[in-house]
């Protein structure tokens, strides 16, 4: 095998995280749980992390990320960053602003067929968020998905699981 095919294989923080083809915004819209990520500041000791899309008639999606700070008893937070889509064809690149005037990408790198399972990333490499629409995996289905996130080039070492417990 030759040294360029192996480094097609690889994946750099400067190269484009990949996507999903055609992404069905109404199907994804809702609640997801969050069951793993590589944490931003906000989400470092989270617990029970929830985030929901709504996609508003002018196009932009309404985000509530909401979770127990610390514990499953913790203070409750909530932030709602405002989404829209940037990649028209696909729907599967989007922005994401949480202040003004700071704006993130935001790309569902996969979903699976039924809408219960994605990943979301960035090209850079630095976030990424496994989520369902259910609080808890089984072992292979989580394994699976771990296995997708590094196959995407990231910092396996980072991944954290979000701790979630519900009556």
């Amino acid at each position: 095998m030759s040294l360029s095919l192996l480094g097609a294989c690889a994946s750099t923080p400067d190269e484009k995280l990949p996507h999903m083809g055609k992404v069905d915004l109404e199907r994804f819209m809702g609640r997801w749980y969050v069951i793993a990520n590589i944490p931003t500041f906000i989400e470092k000791d989270a617990y029970n992390a929830i985030e929901s899309y709504q996609l508003d008639p002018d196009g932009t999606i309404a985000t509530t990320f909401t979770f127990r700070k610390g514990g499953f008893d913790g203070e409750e937070k909530t932030y709602n960053p405002r989404g829209w889509v940037r990649d028209r064809e696909s729907n599967a690149v989007w922005g994401m602003q949480f202040i003004w005037p700071i704006k993130a990408e935001y790309v569902i790198a996969w979903v699976d067929p039924d809408y219960t399972e994605t990943i979301i990333g960035r090209s850079a490499r630095d976030y990424v968020w496994i989520m369902a629409r259910t609080p808890t995996l089984t072992d292979a289905q989580y394994a699976a998905l771990v296995d997708r996130v590094r196959a995407l080039g990231y910092d396996m070492a980072k991944l954290q699981r979000v701790p979630q417990q519900w009556p």
